[in-house]
């Protein structure tokens, strides 16, 4: 069954135009202007252009010097660098450069806001990206389901745990600021990509028992990174 790529396009779009609905919702006592969140979106969408740049120019330069594929080297390096360290700078990068010297970003809850938009365009343009790449149905289904419960949520999670290190120390002097929130989310990530990219060389090694048993380690991550963000969300509701 072949099916179009404007469907295939349009099924990865809808997770994360409902995730920035969501988040939109928590903010609707006082909404930020709908342009300047449609713009935050669009940047982090085109993120993942210097993304793809970035992580070229980082393996290329490593040259012989990268692990090999496969290995459980690679599995980490690319969990941690190549995938979480440059995207989840990314993200931050356009929060930074769209809206964070904008009047409108001047309460503790932006960091919600524009966090999970600038993560949810990067996301939705990934996500899209992923399904093109599926030649089966079932794959197609398979893959749009996990990513839409755990990945592209994902996304909006961590961006958002980086801003809001940035957002209370901008306004409470206090907390982990911008570095700090950036490392946990990059580690968050990482963690979750890392428990994922290692089946392959456990599997190749015989432990595939090891390699299911770490499929639980991305629900874990997603759970703690929820919990993250709704504390924040609370706090900064009652502030």
């Amino acid at each position: 069954m072949v099916i179009s790529p404007i469907y295939v396009a349009a099924a990865g779009a809808l997770p994360a135009l409902f995730a920035m609905w969501y988040f939109d919702r928590l903010d609707r006592k006082r909404p930020e202007p709908a342009g300047l969140r449609r713009l935050v979106a669009l940047f982090g969408g085109l993120s993942v252009i210097p993304t793809l740049v970035l992580d070229g120019v980082l393996l290329g330069g490593l040259g012989d010097r990268a692990p090999s594929a496969g290995s459980y080297g690679a599995a980490l390096f690319t969990s941690y660098v190549v995938a979480a360290m440059v995207e989840e700078t990314m993200k931050v990068a356009v929060v930074y450069a769209v809206a964070w010297d904008r009047k409108s970003y001047d309460e503790r809850l932006d960091a919600v806001v524009y966090g999970a938009r600038a993560g949810l365009g990067f996301a939705l343009v990934e996500n899209v990206f992923y399904l093109l790449g599926q030649v089966e149905l079932k794959g197609l289904i398979v893959t749009w389901i996990l990513r839409a419960v755990l990945a592209v949520p994902g996304h909006a999670l961590w961006t958002t745990i980086a801003c809001a290190g940035a957002t209370r120390r901008r306004f409470d002097k206090r907390g982990l600021g911008l570095f700090g929130g950036l490392t946990l989310a990059i580690f968050l990530h990482g963690t979750y990509d890392a428990a994922l990219f290692l089946g392959q060389p456990l599997a190749a090694d015989g432990k595939e028992n090891v390699a299911y048993a770490l499929l639980a380690v991305p629900v874990a991550i997603m759970v703690a990174s929820w919990w993250i963000v709704r504390r924040y969300a609370r706090t900064a509701l009652v502030a």
